[in-house]
């Protein structure tokens, strides 16, 4: 950089006051000045042409852009600087260290800085990130995240209400009519029934490829990683294969260790009679929380009571006829003696006359 480039970027940026002592109180028009860079900044995120990505920092995901891409961005839509006013001259070293003093950016660094085993090269974009020691510009190495929270749209404002009502729904699901509870199971096994295929023909499609052809090709998204965003979400083609061919040996290790692995779940799979035992326990669950009902459960409760009043008056019902028994007995006792105490002095006075 030639002597006159820097003394004239000294001078852009010394602000012009005009003269006026530093100690009198800020214009109107000054104080108005502080909001720009901020809107600059919204501006700049909300332009879908400036290439950006997500990663982790220090536990939170943040959106950030490459030095040389925010540099070819300001240079080839130079309308976005006109927001800036009288600073929309300025360089774009100049105006992302100015937001980095107001602390609208942070510069960070990626957290892996080695070449794992088989790739040529580090990531173009890292999927964890910190923070960088220098805050400075810097166009070739630096990342750069941003700080603010993103103004939301009319959808994310209406979402957020429609939250809390999904989160009493799902409380509420004991309840739903029968129909509704058949809608939701169906729905929710076939959205499971999807997600588990597509991750095994995702892993087939890869292990196929690899060990047959040598190629690392992902065909579908990464649906566990914590920093993929929707867009990633819906790409089918997969990205270019930037690591080194992998080895035959290595090839032929993982095609035996699938073979066994396969081998090994249909040797301990289970029988059709176990299978049956598990469908039928299972069926029954089902069927038992599609079928529950708040009627069900007062007349269950009720039920409950009515068998506790009937064994009280079923005891007691005993108790009389024991009682009523045991008074029949007692008379029919009383009368036997009676009888044979009569036969006893007839056959006395039999005994006597003759």
């Amino acid at each position: 950089m030639t002597k006159s480039a820097t003394d004239k970027r000294r001078v852009r940026r010394v602000p012009q006051n005009g003269g006026r002592d530093p100690s009198d109180p800020p214009s109107k028009k000054t104080a108005s000045s502080k909001d720009v860079f901020q809107l600059f900044a919204e501006k700049v995120r909300d332009n879908k042409k400036l290439e950006s990505r997500w990663a982790i920092m220090q536990e939170t995901r943040v959106e950030y852009f490459r030095g040389k891409d925010i540099t070819v961005f300001l240079r080839n839509h130079p309308e976005v600087k006109q927001i800036l006013d009288s600073d929309k001259d300025l360089e774009v070293e100049d105006i992302v260290n100015t937001l980095l003093m107001k602390n609208l950016l942070v510069r960070c660094d990626r957290v892996v800085k080695t070449i794992r085993p088989g790739k040529k090269k580090l990531s173009s974009w890292p999927a964890h990130l910190q923070i960088h020691s220098e805050q400075v510009f810097s166009e070739n190495d630096g990342f750069f995240a941003w700080t603010f929270m993103k103004r939301r749209t009319l959808w994310q404002t209406i979402l957020s209400f429609l939250w809390p009502l999904v989160a009493l729904a799902v409380c509420l699901f004991p309840v739903y009519p029968y129909q509704c509870k058949i809608v939701v199971l169906y729905s929710c096994a076939g959205a499971l029934l999807f997600l588990v295929t597509l991750l095994l023909l995702r892993g087939a499609i890869f292990g196929f490829l690899y060990v047959v052809l040598g190629k690392r090709i992902w065909f579908f998204p990464n649906i566990n990683a914590e920093e993929t965003t929707f867009r990633e979400l819906i790409r089918f083609w997969p990205k270019k294969d930037e690591e080194e061919p992998p080895k035959w040996t290595s090839r032929l290790t993982y095609a035996v260790a699938a073979v066994l692995f396969i081998l090994l779940l249909r040797h301990h799979a289970p029988d059709e009679a176990a299978r049956a035992r598990y469908q039928k326990k299972v069926y029954n669950i089902i069927d038992d929380v599609l079928e529950w009902s708040p009627k069900l459960a007062l007349s269950g409760m009720m039920e409950k009571q009515h068998p506790v009043d009937n064994a009280t008056d079923i005891n007691y019902t005993k108790d009389e006829s024991q009682a009523a028994n045991a008074e029949e007995l007692t008379d029919d006792n009383v009368m036997v003696n009676i009888s044979s105490s009569g036969t006893d002095d007839h056959d006395a006075g039999e005994v006597d006359l003759e």
